[in-house]
């Protein structure tokens, strides 16, 4: 996802065609793993093929995936994500009532994976050199407006597009495919 993809603004529409827990599940798949068939993410989510089928159509009606007919044969078919970069203005679909409930559940689904992500990492034994290079931080203690942490937000993002290799760039050897998770929000003091 460096920063010469096209960029996606998810718009209402969009949106609630996303917002189904299992069609997040099946992007997020698609995009950390590359192609797939709906046989494949069947057994992958514990859900029927046709079911799975029904939602990919979904997805490519609405432009998140596409056939990827290079390895598709008539009998199977194969699914990948759109290669871009989506950005999701909540602060303005929240407005929209007809959006919000949409905006909830993507959100509530993207978290679950998040954690579920976390949680698998943490379960997992890994040779030293991963263990030591991982890391779950967390800082309470800035202060910030919201324009310093509009502006940290970018910087992070930055930092992390330097890390993006090129499109011809083989990835190099021993890497491995890393999850970053940046959350970054204000929370509530506690009034006493």
């Amino acid at each position: 996802m460096s920063s010469d993809k096209p960029v996606r603004t998810i718009d209402a529409r969009s949106l609630r065609a996303l917002a189904h827990p299992l069609r997040v599940r099946i992007l997020e798949s698609l995009r950390r793993d590359g192609p797939a068939t709906s046989t494949r993410l069947a057994r992958e989510f514990g859900e029927n093929t046709g079911t799975v089928s029904w939602h990919l159509r979904h997805l490519a009606e609405h432009g998140f995936i596409e056939e990827d007919a290079e390895r598709g044969t008539k009998r199977e078919r194969w699914w990948r994500a759109i290669d871009d970069r989506q950005v999701l203005h909540t602060e303005q679909l929240r407005k929209d009532p007809t959006a919000r409930e949409a905006v909830d559940v993507y959100l509530q689904e993207l978290i679950q994976q998040h954690f579920q992500r976390v949680t698998a990492y943490l379960s997992q034994a890994w040779p030293d050199e991963w263990e030591r290079s991982g890391t779950i931080s967390n800082w309470d203690d800035l202060r910030l407006t919201p324009d310093r942490l509009k502006q940290l937000n970018a910087e992070l993002m930055a930092v992390i597009d330097t890390y993006y290799p090129s499109a011809d760039e083989p990835p190099a050897p021993g890497s491995l495919p890393v999850s970053i998770q940046i959350q970054a929000f204000p929370r509530r003091e506690r009034k006493d």
